[in-house]
């Protein structure tokens, strides 16, 4: 499979994100003086749009402006990655989204409409797991069964769309069990998991708020947690550790990005505010409610993420031929 940037360049890009110079390197006096938007790149109602305006009533607050969010979906994220890159770097654009966009996109697009060293991390906010989940219909109660069953006969997989995590998830465990899994993408998590719920697919690994009523209400059975620890929201199921395949956890992660040119002053104001905000009881209890982990990591330590899930990915996708449909 080719890619469009040489994974050691790309590696590069990623670990320097955090360093890369800023025209000025003073904050405009007051700042922010106007209104700031958060340019989410999924739809609405997804963990990093629910994040967002969580936090944007809490940052207008503090930095006496508004914070308005704005949702610019598509092709995985990469077209308002491409929106805020390109927009003025004065921290009065920010985006809100998950890893993928950065640790995945690169590998499976044949044509990025930009290059990962434009925008930087401003943090990296959350992280959450997955849930492994099947219709009923197919009478699969583990993740033993579920992998018996898609290595004799294969079975289906619906995910948020092509290079989303679910997409990425069903190639892991394609590359770690020898499972034939058919990918079926949507346009979100939400008709993902409806298309579970309707049996339109046998299952899928997807966000663990949007499965778990479903599981509750015994229209969705649910195997296992990609997390490295139990759902705060789900106690009771296993994760996949536990089930005897460490190697199918895996994490999204969840970022705010500004371009690469943003002030360090602007950026640290911005990180100033954002960790105060998730730092506040109501933000915490949506956090919590959305089955996710603080991180709040910021600079070197959040580009380094990235790289290391950039690293791993980049294996699986090269040993499984991952692309985009």
């Amino acid at each position: 499979m080719k890619h469009t940037l040489p994974r050691r360049a790309l590696l590069a890009g990623l670990t320097l994100l955090a360093a890369l110079g800023a025209h000025a390197q003073t904050a405009p006096a007051g700042f922010p003086t106007k209104p700031v938007k958060i340019l989410v790149n999924f739809p609405p109602g997804g963990p990093a749009d629910l994040i967002a305006r969580a936090m944007s009533d809490v940052l207008q607050a503090t930095l006496k402006q508004p914070f308005v969010v704005e949702n610019k979906p598509g092709a995985g994220g990469n077209i308002g990655a491409d929106q805020v890159a390109k927009s003025p770097a004065d921290g009065y654009t920010v985006l809100f989204g998950i890893d993928t966009t950065f640790t995945v996109n690169p590998h499976i697009y044949k044509a990025m409409p930009f290059k990962p060293a434009d925008l930087k991390p401003l943090m990296v906010l959350a992280s959450s797991g997955m849930m492994v989940g099947v219709t009923p219909r197919t009478g699969i109660r583990t993740l033993g069964e579920l992998i018996a069953a898609g290595k004799s006969k294969g079975v289906t997989f619906s995910s948020a769309g092509s290079g989303a995590p679910g997409h990425l998830a069903a190639e892991v465990f394609t590359e770690a069990t020898g499972m034939k899994i058919q990918h079926i993408p949507y346009k979100g998590n939400t008709p993902a998991v409806t298309a579970v719920l309707a049996g339109e697919v046998d299952g899928g690994v997807l966000a663990t708020p949007g499965l778990l009523p479903h599981v509750k209400a015994g229209k969705i059975t649910a195997l296992a947690v990609t997390s490295r620890q139990r759902s705060r929201l789900a106690p009771d199921v296993p994760t996949v550790s536990e089930a005897g395949l460490k190697e199918l956890e895996q994490e999204i992660f969840y970022i705010a990005m500004v371009p690469a040119a943003t002030p360090e002053p602007v950026v640290q104001i911005l990180q100033r505010a954002f960790a105060d905000a998730l730092s506040r009881p109501e933000v915490q209890a949506r956090l919590s409610n959305l089955d996710l982990h603080h991180e709040g990591l910021t600079g070197q330590a959040a580009s380094q993420r990235l790289a290391a899930l950039s690293e791993r990915y980049s294996r699986v996708i090269r040993a499984t031929g991952m692309k985009v449909e």
